[in-house]
């Protein structure tokens, strides 16, 4: 697929469906829909940064191919309030602030809060399970789904060109906490209308069965805090108001005070419970300084972290840098389920945690998560109900889109009519059929500090050089005109274990090479320099079998 050219005019009459990011990743989910001119976007999120990105704080959807189109766009609806579907929002309104953004109550608060910290006010518009919108060419009916947050939204997109169900993240949690189930009948009911595409999260679809219900967590967690002697900390996302109520309903039980900490937990249970979402038993919450004066056996840290990030919470407790000190009769349930690629990072701080002396309780040793993804047994049921005429799994690495597809085919859904793709292929559907028509190069477009895009993968793999290889330095100052060195070589090295003098035997080859170059006419201080580079690296890879940055510095006097 990566040798399509780029699509065509869209023809009359066609919709053109283009995913700009959660294809092949688990995150930055965004995809476009074009009809007659105007665009409607589902999602905006973020990828978070593996351990190969150093220095990376966010990675965004490429906005390339609409950027010159924002005029163009009707609204961006928001399925739920996770970072990997809001959280590239800030930086695709300083591009156009008045897009008009739809989500539930919960989504819309959680992004005008982040909004604010950007200084962005947005133009806003809550809808529920069962709203209809026309937005221009989009018809668009909002189907209640059930996710490890609340107020989560599948989408049903009506055109002339056909209908799209766009799923959001889902599952199908017949014992969610908050009583709000995945609305089968309204699925079943667009489904009877026909479904011409089928968007759907794929990321347990490699899952076998169904997924264990929330509410047999809750007990699990209530145990562990009962039986700890010392003081508890729970990790999980800033979001996942379910689990952050269970916790406050055991520490309650167990006569235990809550304290959050972690900027954006706090921020985000303060919006939950002022909405109604979370319920705080009377007395339970505390602030953290006070927390800390308690006994170590009246108290719970409610924490970010869950997923290794190295400035987390639970990051900073493992390494000593935090105010909140871990050791002997602690606990530590992390309650999460591990997002694909950060496998290295929590197990480097369920370690750092365990040597502290502190017991580290996490979904591979107890039942204190559970997915907010359909797994299979879900997803089969939603195939035979839907009886879609396309489907195009998302949300997923390439092996979760392969296995949803997989599924689709064992419905009866012919092979051919399932399409997995990658982040900026374009899919046209003309009366319900969908065809191949191109694909956008799409890139990664780094956040790194204050600078969005500037980073590409040429700078992250020369850090990864100089993090893994070391960094060289040659000073050279020659007479242009006939290569004798003035001034030098200079050499020092950082990252390596041996010392500086290990560079002597060096020098004179590099004398050499400058000198014969300008017999044979070289001239000029880039083509010196390139000279002393091949002179340098060929000898420290041969003699210390590495392949460090090399940085010469020729100056020609």
């Amino acid at each position: 697929m990566t040798d399509i050219q780029e699509p065509g005019p869209l023809a009359d009459g066609s919709m053109r469906i283009v995913p700009l990011g959660g294809l092949g990743e688990v995150g930055r989910n965004m995809t476009v829909y074009e009809l007659n001119g105007k665009l409607l976007i589902v999602d905006c999120g973020v990828l978070f940064p593996e351990e190969h990105q150093p220095g990376v704080d966010l990675i965004l959807p490429d906005f390339t191919s609409i950027r010159d189109r924002l005029d163009d766009v009707v609204a961006v609806v928001l399925t739920h309030g996770h970072e990997d579907h809001i959280g590239a929002l800030p930086y695709l309104l300083k591009l156009k602030s008045d897009i008009p953004l739809l989500g539930s109550q919960l989504t819309l608060a959680l992004i005008e809060a982040k909004l604010k910290e950007h200084r962005i006010k947005p133009y806003t518009m809550a809808v529920r399970e069962g709203d209809t919108e026309q937005l221009g060419p989009f018809s668009l009916e909002f189907i209640a789904v059930n996710h490890s947050i609340p107020d989560s939204l599948a989408v049903t997109i009506r055109t002339a060109a056909g209908t799209v169900l766009a799923t959001g993240d889902f599952k199908m949690d017949q014992l969610p906490l908050d009583g709000r189930i995945t609305d089968l009948r309204a699925f079943a009911r667009v489904g009877e209308e026909g479904i011409d595409a089928f968007m759907v999260d794929s990321t347990n679809a490699d899952v076998p069965g169904f997924g264990m219900p929330e509410r047999e967590i809750g007990p699990v967690i209530e145990q562990v805090i009962a039986k700890t002697p010392g003081k508890v900390v729970v990790a999980s996302f800033s979001s996942h108001v379910h689990r952050v109520q269970q916790v406050l309903d055991a520490a309650h039980a167990s006569g235990r005070r809550v304290a959050f900490v972690g900027r954006s937990m706090v921020r985000n249970m303060t919006i939950a419970s002022k909405l109604d979402y979370l319920d705080v038993p009377e007395g339970v919450l505390i602030d953290q300084k006070k927390a800390e004066q308690l006994p170590d056996d009246e108290v719970v840290f409610m924490s970010t972290g869950s997923q290794g990030e190295p400035m987390a919470v639970l990051s900073r407790i493992a390494n000593r840098e935090h105010r909140i000190e871990i050791g002997e009769g602690d606990t530590v349930i992390l309650a999460s389920s591990l997002i694909p690629g950060n496998e290295n990072a929590v197990f480097r701080v369920i370690n750092g945690l365990m040597k502290l002396g502190a017991s580290v309780v996490h979904k591979g040793n107890a039942k204190v998560h559970t997915s907010g993804h359909a797994s299979a047994g879900e997803l089969l049921y939603c195939y035979n109900i839907l009886k879609p005429r396309n489907v195009i799994p998302i949300h997923g690495e390439y092996r979760h889109l392969h296995a949803n597809a997989r599924l689709a085919v064992e419905t009866g859904i012919p092979e051919e009519r399932t399409f997995v793709g990658e982040n900026g292929t374009v899919w046209d559907m003309t009366d319900g059929d969908i065809r191949v028509a191109g694909k956008y190069d799409i890139g990664y477009v780094y956040v790194d500090g204050s600078s969005v895009g500037a980073v590409d993968d040429a700078d992250l793999k020369d850090r990864r050089i100089l993090a893994e290889e070391g960094f060289v330095s040659i000073f050279v100052a020659i007479d242009p005109n006939n290569g004798k060195i003035i001034v030098g070589p200079e050499i020092h090295a950082r990252g390596f274990a041996e010392d500086d003098s290990i560079f002597d035997s060096i020098r004179p080859k590099i004398v050499e090479a400058l000198r014969e170059a300008a017999e044979n006419g070289v001239r000029g201080q880039h083509a010196f320099s390139q000279v002393v580079r091949r002179t340098v690296g060929g000898w420290v890879g041969r003699r210390i079998r590495r392949r460090p940055m090399i940085v010469p510095m020729v100056l020609e006097v």
